[in-house]
């Protein structure tokens, strides 16, 4: 049934690639990933192989390549995408010596796949589940680890009409689980090769912070040449889609004593002249309109982030951060703000994501419903200095005190 359902897939695909840019990209990319391996494959080399579904898989695996290459230098290491949105981003990524798509998981491309690389060992990152290649591997005895991977009840696995695909499971070595309930529901199929060793991603955003670039233009508008004394106000709001800039631009139209920064997730031009007009006036300026200046004219009041890879550097200069997507496709990097020792506002649908419960549990986090949520605990961080060193604090010490995941798998790996 899972094979018939692929070639459906692939065949679906096909036809769509012929009108869609993102997915003839992806086929493209596919149908070379063979041509390509063969070419830079070193035949007497051996291999680990990294897979990340998209770009976010891929920040949660980094740490574990990289502290795998310092480690284990006699490895070198092929990372496959899947996603066009991780794979055109990071194909020139240092940290491998191969980079390509993965081939759809038909039986022929799994076993052609295979047999030019040789892995010796492969990672899974979280929710990476190809049943021909696993199998595969599983048969050639060749160790694979899934790592940061989450389970919940409503997953296929877990269902009557799912068991028997639930079956790839059981070609993992074993499982690096973040958390508890994970490793009770794989109990419950027989599974018990599972260890609870966090999330990686604890340990790639304090990589993060440390490597945070220097921003001149930024500090330049956050602390103008003039200004003696620091300007403690200034909000940050990272990921941002219109549900959101509609909530917090709205209350800082009524407080204006407050700097902003906004770094929307999406910068096409319409939706940048979209904030421009929810901001009443208030004087603007664009990131990527100042980048051959270190000034920033000091009645400037809203700084819009028009480009990207820049955000993890920018919350550090925030009071106050917001982190968008909360009312739509959920909510994007909490940690990225949270590391900084900044309180991180963030919307209602974070069901999903374990680090919302973890952030508003220790009181780092603060979910909103509505503008009047907003308003309400907006002016409460405002006036109770006290609570704010308190949320602060918690946010920061909540990343921390998660961090090592990447020790833990890797001394638990065989290699």
């Amino acid at each position: 049934m899972y094979n018939i359902f692929i070639y459906l897939y692939l065949c679906g695909v096909a036809i769509v690639s012929l009108f869609n840019k993102k997915v003839r990209t992806m086929w493209r990319g596919e149908r070379r990933a063979i041509r390509e391996l063969k070419a830079k494959v070193d035949p007497s080399a051996r291999y680990a192989w990294f897979h990340a579904a998209s770009l976010g898989e891929f920040e949660q695996g980094r740490p574990l390549m990289e502290q795998l290459r310092r480690d284990h230098p006699e490895y070198k290491i092929l990372l496959t995408f899947f996603s066009p949105s991780g794979y055109e981003v990071r194909k020139n990524y240092e940290g491998a010596d191969i980079i390509t798509y993965l081939p759809l998981d038909t039986i022929r491309n799994a076993r052609r796949f295979l047999r030019a690389i040789r892995p010796e060992v492969a990672f899974f990152i979280k929710y990476e589940f190809w049943y021909n290649y696993l199998h595969i591997l599983k048969h050639r005895n060749v160790p694979v680890y899934s790592v940061s991977s989450i389970f919940r009840p409503d997953q296929i696995f877990f269902r009557s009409y799912g068991r028997q695909y639930g079956r790839v499971l059981r070609c993992f070595t074993r499982f690096f689980v973040q958390n508890e309930e994970s490793k009770q529901l794989l109990s419950t199929l027989g599974i018990n090769e599972v260890e609870v060793v966090g999330d990686t991603r604890f340990d790639r955003v304090l990589q993060i912070k440390e490597a945070a670039k220097q921003l001149p233009i930024v500090e330049a508008f956050v602390q103008p040449p003039s200004s003696s004394t620091p300007y403690p106000k200034v909000f940050v709001a990272g990921s941002s889609w219109p549900p959101d800039e509609e909530i917090f631009i709205r209350y800082f139209n009524n407080h204006r004593d407050w700097k902003l920064i906004i770094a929307p997730h999406v910068i096409a031009e319409s939706h940048l002249r979209q904030i421009e007009n929810l901001l009443d006036g208030r004087k603007v300026a664009r990131y990527t309109k100042l980048a051959d200046s270190t000034t920033v004219a000091e009645d400037t009041e809203v700084l819009i982030i028009d480009c990207f890879g820049l955000l993890s550097s920018i919350y550090r200069y925030g009071r106050v951060a917001y982190v968008g997507g909360g009312f739509g496709v959920g909510i994007h990097n909490l940690l990225e703000a949270a590391v900084w020792n900044v309180p991180v506002f963030f919307g209602p649908n974070n069901q999903r994501f374990q680090e919302a419960a973890g952030l508003k549990a220790c009181g780092g986090g603060l979910e909103i419903q509505d503008y009047d949520d907003f308003e309400r605990q907006m002016q409460q961080l405002e006036t109770d200095q006290q609570m704010w060193s308190q949320c602060a604090e918690a946010a920061g010490d909540y990343v921390k005190s998660r961090s090592g995941a990447t020790q833990k798998v890797l001394q638990a790996v065989s290699l």
